[in-house]
């Protein structure tokens, strides 16, 4: 029963961009909300559930850092992805001085990128794609 619990919280590759040409797709027509540490770039999606990409380069650290970084934020999407009701593709790019964030301080940035982002109803255009 533990397992069932688990995987109703985990990041399958159906929840995840993977392909480049999902990430190019979206950088074309996707939307990009920016913050000191951190840019968001969403479109809809025709899939019908939300996916995401996480994008850390190695401008902002060190390996252990950057895995670090990309875990919190697939962290916070997963335990929030049920506030969202709309199918998203979406980027997370983390810029240079992540590393040096605290997790409470990457929830709450994320947080306020997702909060303006539900606001953005107004914006319905959707990347279709092969996918």
């Amino acid at each position: 029963m533990g397992r069932k619990i688990l995987s109703a919280f985990s990041l399958t590759k159906a929840r995840r961009l993977l392909r480049r040409a999902d990430f190019e797709r979206l950088s074309k027509y996707g939307r990009t909300i920016h913050r000191d540490h951190f840019v968001v770039i969403y479109c809809r999606n025709s899939l019908g559930n939300l996916r995401l990409g996480v994008t850390v380069s190695k401008r902002v650290g060190r390996a252990v850092m950057r895995n670090r970084i990309k875990r919190l934020v697939r962290e916070y999407f997963r335990l929030n992805r049920a506030r969202f009701d709309k199918a998203y593709d979406m980027n997370v790019i983390a810029r240079t001085g992540a590393a040096n964030l605290s997790s409470q301080e990457i929830h709450q940035t994320l947080e306020s990128i997702f909060r303006e982002m539900s606001k953005d109803s107004k914006y319905e255009a959707m990347a279709t794609g092969t996918h």
